[in-house]
């Protein structure tokens, strides 16, 4: 198989099937597109996410935090709490573990949430240390926002730029290759990017102002997660390529390496759908924290298209990120 996640022809068949219990406390479960589970507490609902960052080295302690917090956001919910699990390969040292910690202790103040459990291994079977992180948050019950809620013309936006997290990866794994390329400013602003992959800002306030979906962008870039939004919702979906934002600096490094930004891994970047009728409403109040959010289409009866120009292109499922071909 492929390097990446399962395909979802894949989770269909191996996975999905395989899940047979049912409790009725159990809101929203396991589907393609579906960033977190969502458990019944009577008023509230607890929301849930997992993921383990395995596409850099350098990074991981602070990926760790932003990928699962970020899955929670885009249930419209804050993340409270963050639980992680370290597996390091022999050799590793106790500096090397620290650092890691340093780094999820960093960013998990920033965000107000509190690891409040884990747990620390070498083993020899990773060759380099992976973190899985689960993150959880509390909602009202009727405020939790899914995957699943995009309607038939509702406005498709996105925050920030296409390829975000990809961008500061690959600087940050090639810095050397890439400064005598674009220069050292350049990668510099590249790698800066890192500290923009929070998606917890814009999730909180889609959940404040009524969007009926979000979808943070993570492996496969945003095209895999309009893909994944859309089976989900059982929609179809029109981006048009003028409008996507993409960095300099991305447009810089994907030329360098001949990758395609919109199926770059774009943590920090959040999709979401709203009623024509909200969406002045909910970029001014992205703006006013300070956010770039971005109309880049519209929700359909069918067809998943991505239109550049003329041209009409069917948007495929979302398949090996481009991240794994430099890293």
């Amino acid at each position: 198989m492929k390097v990446g996640k399962l395909d979802t022809d894949l989770l269909r068949k191996i996975v999905f099937r395989h899940i047979t219990c049912q409790r009725e406390e159990v809101l929203v479960r396991p589907g393609v597109g579906e960033d977190c589970a969502v458990v019944d507490f009577g008023d509230y609902a607890c929301v849930l996410s997992t993921d383990p960052i395995t596409g850099t080295a350098s990074e991981v302690g602070r990926l760790a935090v932003h990928i699962s917090c970020n899955d929670v956001a885009s249930n419209g919910v804050e993340p409270l709490g963050l639980m992680l699990t370290i597996m390091a390969p022999e050799g590793t040292t106790a500096d090397e573990i620290e650092e890691v910690m340093r780094q999820a202790g960093e960013e998990s103040k920033k965000l107000n949430v509190e690891i409040i459990g884990g747990h620390t291994e070498i083993t020899s079977a990773v060759n380099r240390i992976i973190v899985s992180a689960t993150a959880i948050g509390r909602q009202i019950k009727n405020r939790v926002v899914a995957t699943c809620g995009a309607q038939v013309g509702d406005l498709v936006l996105m925050t920030k730029t296409a390829g975000l997290e990809g961008t500061a990866i690959i600087a940050h794994e090639n810095t050397g290759v890439l400064t005598g390329y674009m220069g050292a400013d350049m990668v510099e602003r590249a790698k800066y990017m890192m500290n923009m992959i929070s998606v917890v800002p814009e999730g909180i306030i889609g959940g404040a102002l009524g969007t009926s979906s979000m979808h943070d962008i993570t492996e496969g870039g945003l095209l895999g997660a309009a893909w994944e939004l859309c089976e989900a919702a059982g929609v179809g979906i029109e981006i048009h390529l003028k409008h996507v934002p993409i960095a300099v600096e991305t447009e810089k490094i994907c030329g360098y390496y001949h990758l395609d930004p919109l199926r770059l891994i774009s943590s920090g970047c959040m999709l979401m759908t709203i009623p024509e009728e909200k969406g002045c409403e909910l970029l001014r109040a992205l703006e006013e924290k300070g956010i770039q959010g971005t109309v880049i289409g519209r929700i359909t009866n069918e067809g998943r298209y991505l239109i550049d120009g003329e041209e009409k292109v069917e948007i495929s499922p979302p398949e090996s990120d481009e991240l794994y071909k430099v890293v």
